[in-house]
């Protein structure tokens, strides 16, 4: 599919046909995130919406402390910090 840049102000847009929106299931004004690859290719994608459970899910509740943790803890203030 061929996608024609427009000039919209001081940017550069390209133009998504319905068809192409409805297959990602996104509409105008949603968050899309974009990358590109070292042969020139543009990857965009949904933006995907974490949910506080779902990243708890994966957590190990076993799994060990970071080994710096009691330095981060013992640590006084040097700046402004209100504790």
């Amino acid at each position: 599919m061929e996608v024609v840049l427009r000039k919209y102000g001081n940017s550069t847009v390209a133009v998504l046909p319905p068809p192409v929106l409805r297959e990602l299931g996104v509409t105008a004004g949603q968050s899309m995130t974009l990358e590109t690859t070292s042969d020139g290719k543009i990857v965009l994608a949904r933006k995907r919406k974490y949910a506080l459970k779902d990243m708890i899910a994966q957590c190990d509740p076993k799994a060990r402390p970071p080994a710096d943790l009691d330095l981060w803890e013992a640590a006084r203030p040097v700046g402004q910090e209100a504790w």
